[in-house]
């Protein structure tokens, strides 16, 4: 149990003590095995694909993976604790995160995994990792995201993946994304996340139509960043402030995007071009910011973006150290950060 200590400086001092849990999410850029699967576009991630993907290439990766995400369990990894609660995407299948959570830096940690297969054409699926001693699932739900072209041919994408469950007895929903990516271009393609955010919001709704005072946890790659329509048009998120976490703001049936703030400080989670974006984010319902006795509440985001991650020499220098870049072998990570979310509850 993490504990917080933050101190009333009152003429009595007080001091009071946190139980801390961390949420994060994880793009593992392409986790997949060696084998050919027949009915996916993975042929590139094979011994004798265009990536030359070998055994030998996939166990380091799960190793540079398994180093992370021991270290997400708090900021900037000072402490080998795993998160509680992780999402991640760009994976190819169940069986790759089972290896991932059975490597030596993980296994005791005897994490859980939530995962659906879903018609995207490359076989890349989200899915959601956790600790069974502190989240409890009831129910989860994949939900597909229909697209079509203007041929109205069906474009096969991600579903996303809705959780329900108990995080130390409180009822928590998460909702785990990969939106549409840009290809073809940002205005092309922006069409396609406006229909992942407006299932989103679907989703937000049915669950608030059950439980009007729902703790929503809204997490993934959106292939979109805080200011982007789909965020401002569609969901109307609005940016963390002092205001909003008190239940008597006008603010306090809207969605809240604490990640806005980073991005306006220019922190990203992945770069392009010498532009850095925050496309791997976290935004949740009003809920949060209320301040019940004995219940989680927010405290902060950060994207984790610990040295080791960061390419040090060459052309991408400061970029996110991937396993591949510009078609050859790096050996790296991802070519995303993790993002992380912190909660807490004061302890009586």
């Amino acid at each position: 149990m993490e504990k917080l200590q933050l101190t009333n400086t009152a003429a009595v001092k007080t001091q009071k003590k946190f139980k801390l849990k961390t949420i994060a999410f994880y793009n593992l850029e392409n986790l997949f095995d060696t084998i050919d699967q027949p009915d996916t576009f993975d042929q590139d991630r094979t011994p004798k694909g265009k990536d030359r993907w070998t055994q030998k290439k996939f166990n380091h990766k799960i190793s540079q993976l398994a180093w992370v995400i021991k270290r997400l369990g708090n900021p900037m990894g000072t402490t080998q604790k795993g998160p509680d609660i992780l999402g991640v995407c760009e994976v190819e299948n169940q069986s790759v995160l089972e290896i991932l959570l059975r490597h030596e830096l993980l296994r005791k940690e005897n994490y859980q995994i939530i995962h659906k297969d879903a018609p995207d054409k490359r076989g890349i699926d989200v899915a959601l990792v956790y600790k069974p001693t502190s989240f409890i699932v009831d129910s989860f739900n994949s939900h597909s995201l229909y697209l079509y072209d203007r041929l109205q041919r069906r474009k096969f994408t991600r579903d996303q993946l809705v959780v329900m469950g108990y995080l130390d007895g409180e009822p928590l929903w998460i909702i785990v994304n990969h939106w549409p990516s840009r290809s073809g271009g940002t205005q092309r393609s922006s069409p396609f996340r406006i229909k992942a955010a407006l299932l989103n919001l679907r989703i937000i709704d049915s669950i608030r139509g059950i439980s009007p005072q729902a703790k929503i946890i809204s997490m993934g790659d959106f292939n979109d960043g805080p200011t982007d329509p789909s965020f401002k048009k569609i969901l109307q998120t609005i940016p963390l402030s002092k205001g909003n976490k008190t239940a008597g703001d006008s603010s306090y049936h809207k969605l809240i995007n604490p990640m806005e703030s980073l991005f306006k400080k220019g922190i990203g989670s992945l770069a392009y071009r010498d532009q850095w974006s925050l496309f791997d984010q976290f935004y949740l319902s009003e809920n949060w910011f209320k301040d019940p006795e004995n219940n989680y509440t927010f405290k902060k985001v950060a994207v984790f973006n610990h040295p080791r991650l960061i390419t040090k020499t060459g052309r991408y220098k400061g970029y996110p150290f991937r396993s591949y870049s510009a078609g050859q072998y790096q050996g790296g990570f991802s070519d995303h950060f993790p993002v992380q979310l912190f909660i807490a509850k004061e302890i009586q």
